[in-house]
């Protein structure tokens, strides 16, 4: 008769996954309080923002802030709004269209200086954005861009980001797809836009979620770029909601909260393919 000798494994095995969750919630937790603060601030009214301590409930609930900035003829937050949505969706369609065709043919066609082309691209990559603000507006000056949706639309929209992201996907499709397809008599382009990039979507999904935000949230192109109060983005609109000398926090915080909603509920319908975007990309060179 034996004796089976209890080991650590198991207790071990238990410690880590504690330890792990233990890390997640705290992650968890460093990311939502702000968020939730913010809410719970932009619910308050002036005075109760202004306590020392602060309370984490309001109290009253009030819509003081969202009043405020809904009815502002001054500043047209929802027109910010607007005009920001507009912004970012274009862009991003512009960044899909510019970045798969220049990623496929990188990844899929031969020709000569492809490598190089390519390096130059990445090269890009390096070099401060705001070292190219001068250069970029003296372009959009002479197109008569200045102050209207499309300076802060097609700047930008060739990404070098997005060739080098789409293209390390296309490359990790299996080469027999294309071939089966170029049996079946499909041309190149056939090849892309029927076989390659139903294929891409995770990896669609993803740039456009990127590109959206960055476009969404730029604040300094905008502001050199952008004059009239109708034609301003939300971010540098929202810089106007700061007085010279007093804060009324309730209204800064229902502004981000509005800048903040496009960009959670777009995060929440596409982490699925966020996720398999990017676990996927870069896995061949």
């Amino acid at each position: 008769m034996t004796t089976s000798t209890p080991t650590t494994g198991g207790s071990a095995s238990g410690l880590r996954r504690v330890g792990l969750y233990a890390t997640l919630v705290a992650l968890a937790l460093i990311f939502l309080v702000p968020l939730v603060w913010m809410v719970i601030t932009s619910l308050k009214t002036y005075t109760a923002a202004q306590e020392i301590p602060p309370s984490w409930l309001p109290n009253p609930i009030a819509g003081y802030g969202y009043e405020q900035i809904l009815n502002n003829s001054a500043n047209p937050v929802l027109r910010w709004f607007l005009n920001s949505m507009a912004a970012a969706t274009l862009h991003s369609l512009l960044v899909l269209v510019t970045a798969s065709m220049a990623a496929y043919s990188l990844a899929r066609l031969r020709f000569r200086g492809r490598g190089v082309t390519f390096a130059l691209i990445v090269g890009t990559l390096f070099i401060p954005p705001t070292s190219l603000i001068i250069p970029n507006f003296l372009i959009v000056d002479q197109l008569n861009w200045i102050d209207t949706l499309a300076v802060v639309v097609v700047p930008g929209a060739a990404s070098a980001f997005g060739v080098f992201f789409l293209r390390q996907f296309f490359l990790s499709l299996p080469n027999e797809l294309e071939e089966a397809a170029t049996l079946d008599g499909a041309n190149q382009w056939q090849i892309f836009y029927k076989v390659v990039l139903p294929l891409s979507k995770p990896a669609l999904a993803t740039l456009a979620v990127l590109s959206f935000l960055t476009n969404w949230n730029d604040f300094l192109w905008p502001i050199f770029v952008l004059f009239s109060p109708e034609q301003l983005t939300l971010p540098p609109g929202l810089g106007l909601l700061q007085g010279s000398y007093v804060t009324d926090y309730p209204v800064i915080m229902a502004g981000a909260v509005l800048a903040s909603l496009p960009v959670l509920i777009l995060f929440v319908l596409a982490q699925r393919h966020i996720i398999q975007g990017v676990s996927r990309s870069g896995l061949k060179g």
